[in-house]
């Protein structure tokens, strides 16, 4: 117990473990794993209700960090412990921390699945575009060209688009945020974990042993403004502070120049993070920053949908076997239709 001005109030849990955090100095998984402590603590959940599962790669070790429930399970297969979990501990919250290589590599048909179904699970796919765990291959988000380890004389992988994949196994809520936006990224993360159903953010956090300033034009002071678009519910797209925005020609992304007055901000795109037709075109928005012209890169909430959970529909049908006679009930299923006796 606190006293707060002559009364007393509830102390705050701690959600930080005892166990050292082991990380590189300056790794971008210091400031998650600090902004994910920091939401837990505003929400005050007991540590009994909250769930970390991981599958392999240095941001697997997140769970070892957290004073709450936790599984550092194997490479690519968290989806898998995780679906398993809320479907028999629907009253849990459940965290699944994986890798642009643990999620999109050997996990990859996993994560799709994971989505699709709509298990309720707030998913942080952190992305540094290489393997950090085991030295620095490229992995499946390294861009064309770069030189790693694994590839020294340049990747000839065409690269995931992780928001784009997400999209397209329908996942009903997809996001971006940053390592070095701390604000930001503790807004989605509120956002994420009040979703029902499989919540994914795609957070780009930096490897600064080996690949250091992958992600430096978008979270640099002197470049960020002009390659960010920072999207909101209901407002138009509009970056690089005031100066310019995104125009729709037909379907086909435009960015204008809003200072000369020849268009303003009622010609716009307006954000609706409902439409889904919209989404895929935001997720799209993944050029080359380096390109004459390039479009900017947008952050936050991109698309939210609403769906029954993986969970739901599953134990419905449990309750409704249970309660079944003749056919249907759960005997006479188990016993399957046809039966042989042997003497």
């Amino acid at each position: 117990m606190s006293t707060t001005n002559g009364t007393m109030a509830e102390a705050k849990p701690s959600y930080a473990s005892d166990q050292e955090v082991r990380w590189c100095p300056g790794c971008g998984d210091y400031s998650i794993l600090k902004q994910v402590e920091t939401v837990l603590k505003e929400q005050g959940r007991p540590k009994e209700e909250i769930v970390f599962i991981s599958g392999i790669g240095c941001s697997s070790r997140f769970p070892y960090y957290l004073d709450t429930y936790g599984m550092h399970s194997i490479h690519g297969r968290a989806p898998a412990i995780v679906s398993g979990l809320r479907s028999v501990r629907p009253d849990l919250s459940v965290w699944m921390i994986t890798g642009d290589g643990d999620a999109l590599s050997i996990g990859g048909n996993h994560i799709i699945h994971l989505l699709r179904r709509n298990v309720d699970v707030n998913i942080l796919l952190f992305n540094n575009e290489i393997y950090g765990l085991t030295k620095g291959q490229y992995s499946p988000t390294s861009p064309e060209g770069a030189v790693t380890r694994s590839t020294p004389m340049g990747s000839t992988d065409h690269p995931f688009n992780p928001l784009a994949l997400c999209k397209g196994a329908d996942g009903t809520f997809i996001a971006r945020s940053m390592d070095r936006d701390p604000k930001h990224m503790r807004e989605i993360l509120v956002r994420a974990d009040a979703h029902r159903g499989a919540s994914l953010i795609e957070i780009y956090q930096n490897c600064n042993v080996f690949n250091d300033g992958a992600f430096e034009v978008f979270t640099d002071k002197k470049s960020k403004a002009a390659h960010t678009l920072f999207v909101e519910h209901g407002k138009p797209l509009i970056f690089d502070e005031g100066r310019k925005g995104i125009r729709l020609d037909g379907m086909t992304p435009m960015v204008v120049s809003l200072e000369d007055g020849s268009v303003s901000a009622d010609d716009l795109w307006v954000h609706d993070e409902r439409d889904q037709f919209k989404a895929s075109l935001l997720v799209r928005l993944f050029d080359d920053p380096a390109k004459e012209g390039a479009l900017p890169r947008p952050f936050g909430v991109i698309y939210v949908a609403d769906r029954p959970t993986h969970e739901e529909k599953m134990n419905a049908q449990v309750d409704a076997a249970k309660k079944a006679k003749g056919v249907w009930s759960l005997d006479a299923i188990l016993q399957g239709g046809r039966t042989w006796e042997i003497s």
